[in-house]
């Protein structure tokens, strides 16, 4: 071997102090991302999402999108019950395929790992459902779907 390399993200030092203070004021942080489960329970401990350990008391603490999705059973069309692709064209005709699952979803998950665009949509589709106030942030076009859908949205970065 001739060398090793590793890289982390830093994260910014004003941000544990902002998660402890929304959990403070009754605001849950969630962190939706399309790191690997690893990553992502590793970012989250650093920002104070959750504690160390938590992710192996209940196995909703952290979950994995493609599981998260069929955990949810997926958005689909109130009348066929079929699953839905296109995340809200018809929004009217959207509906979470187990809301039960979405409830224990609501109480216990905090970090969605390996998560695709339609993961975040149906998070914040089945909180809104759920009567939840949702803000999202993003930063990219994969991420307007979830953003349209927040009660409020905030588009980070450039190009979205």
């Amino acid at each position: 071997m001739i060398a090793l390399c590793g890289i982390k993200d830093i994260i910014r030092p004003e941000v544990p102090d902002a998660v402890m203070q929304c959990n403070y004021a009754g605001v849950r942080v969630r962190m939706i991302t399309g790191d690997n489960k690893v990553t992502a329970v590793a970012i989250a401990k650093d920002c104070g999402i959750i504690t160390e350990g938590e992710e192996l008391e209940n196995e909703l603490i952290c979950m994995e999108g493609p599981e998260f999705n069929r955990f949810v059973g997926g958005l689909v069309d109130k009348r066929s019950k079929h699953e839905i692709k296109v995340m809200g064209k018809e929004p009217e005709r959207e509906m979470i395929g187990n809301m039960d699952n979405m409830k224990k979803v609501r109480l216990h998950t905090k970090v969605l790992a390996r998560s695709r665009p339609n993961d975040k949509y149906i998070m914040v589709f089945g909180l809104r459902e759920l009567g939840d106030i949702v803000s999202v942030t993003g930063d990219g076009t994969n991420d307007v779907p979830a953003l349209k859908k927040a009660n409020v949205g905030f588009a980070m970065n450039s190009g979205t």
